[in-house]
């Protein structure tokens, strides 16, 4: 089995105590065998606490909080997107009183959001909460509290209930709830969304997603598979035979949340084929890599197809 490793910060890696090297931001990837029980530690910058665990096969089908798994066809990535911080001492962030409820951001071995009212609530935060504002907003004639990093949002309820937690980079609160979120794709594409507000929950009204630029010729399948995700226009890059069916690949496809491009393995196995891995959950940090590929003709894709 060729397991892949990523963190998000650099780290050192050691399997069965012996050093492997660094991990951080690019690939590193090892063999083994699950049946093993190989010791793996990780041991993170920033003086921040190290991780430590069995990869075996309850590793790989029950992953531990702080990462995300993704099983490749035989094959794995681990991706450690959190370690706790050494300082265990409670620090506030921001405190405040909105509508009866007591609002504090807290950060003890993590950022946390705690909301005290007629119910209590504790929300774990990303580190890119270290940095936040803190506004008052009517929205629809009822006073809202958002809480925003510049790249994600949250908006709190009168009642004290987090009504809104999601991507937005930009945001308008008036009658409705206006925001524009950035993904991360060869296309640099936006969605920009309005919401209603009946005082208990938010409901779609529009969605529109603007892809801000062209992909080159070598990435177009997966700017193909990225505008399916992202709702946005996937008919111009099909072919004209393929058109009438553009509305039946998200149902071929599935629920998947993320594409990807495939490892160096697959293509030694398949060869240079236009093919992205799609990304699809199978518990809350597992996940599926199923790879599909496509064949063009005269710049558009003609036909889609699964690879295994």
């Amino acid at each position: 089995m060729r397991v892949y490793f990523l963190s998000y910060i650099p780290a050192v890696l050691k399997l069965n105590g012996m050093y492997i090297g660094a991990i951080d931001g690019f690939e590193r990837r090892i063999e083994l065998d699950p049946a093993d029980r190989v010791f793996a530690e990780i041991v993170p910058d920033k003086n921040l606490h190290g991780l430590n665990f069995f990869l075996d096969e309850d590793f790989f089908r029950c992953p531990p909080k702080f990462c995300d798994v993704y099983l490749m066809q035989g094959d794995a990535l681990i991706y450690i997107r959190e370690y706790a911080e050494k300082d265990a001492k409670i620090e506030v962030k921001h405190q405040s009183r909105f509508c009866g409820n007591l609002v504090t951001v807290f950060a003890q071995a993590g950022l946390y959001l705690s909301i005290d009212g007629a119910e209590y609530s504790l929300t774990p935060l990303p580190q890119s909460f270290k940095n936040f504002t803190v506004k008052t907003h009517t929205l629809a004639g009822r006073e809202v509290l958002s809480i925003s990093n510049g790249r994600h949002l949250i908006i709190i309820s009168e009642s004290g209930k987090i009504i809104f937690k999601n991507a937005a980079h930009e945001y308008e609160i008036s009658d409705t709830l206006k925001i524009t979120a950035e993904f991360e794709t060869c296309t640099a594409a936006q969605a920009h969304c309005e919401y209603g507000y009946d005082g208990e929950s938010l409901s779609l009204i529009s969605a529109v997603t603007e892809e801000l630029r062209p992909p080159e010729k070598e990435i177009l399948h997966f700017a193909f598979f990225e505008s399916i995700l992202t709702a946005a226009d996937c008919e111009k890059y099909l072919s004209e035979e393929l058109k009438p069916k553009a509305a039946n690949l998200k149902g071929y496809l599935g629920q998947f949340v993320g594409v990807t491009v495939p490892p160096e393995k697959f293509y030694l196995e398949h060869g240079n084929i236009n093919a992205a891995g799609l990304v699809y959950p199978k518990s809350e940090n597992l996940y599926e890599i199923k790879y599909f590929a496509v064949d063009l003709a005269d710049g558009k894709i003609d036909n889609l197809y699964p690879v295994s």
